[in-house]
């Protein structure tokens, strides 16, 4: 059993940088699959990219010109997965979500199991 824990959230002007980090409280991260989503306000959560448990595989959303702007990674010695953030923009604005899953790597938040609370990312244009 882990608990996701973010940080790393901030205010940034439009196309500034941030890097989100995930830890865990308790566990380790590195027998799950994990994942970042967001929620913006009176929007639904949505995927934003997820890695494989060894880091080799990731997934990224088509949509939002995420990919090639957001990249995952993760660091299973420092029991961290990170997610770099360039070129942000306003539409980035939104509370990001870490998640750790049963090792499938997948975009269905329903297969993931463990959630963190959220840190609030605010792009400024």
């Amino acid at each position: 059993q882990v608990q996701p824990v973010e940080s790393g959230g901030g205010l940034v002007q439009a196309g500034g940088s941030l890097r989100l980090s995930c830890r865990t409280s308790e566990g380790t991260l590195d027998t799950y699959a994990m994942g970042w989503f967001r929620q913006a306000p009176g929007k639904e959560r949505e995927f934003v990219a997820a890695i494989s448990r060894s880091g080799d595989a990731k997934y990224y959303t088509n949509s939002m010109g995420v990919k090639g702007r957001f990249t995952i990674s993760r660091d299973n010695a420092k029991n961290t997965m990170y997610l770099q953030m360039d070129g942000l923009q306003s539409e980035d604005t939104a509370v990001y979500y870490c998640a750790a899953g049963a090792g499938i790597l997948t975009s269905d938040p329903a297969k993931y199991g463990y959630w963190g609370q959220g840190t609030q990312v605010t792009v400024s244009s």
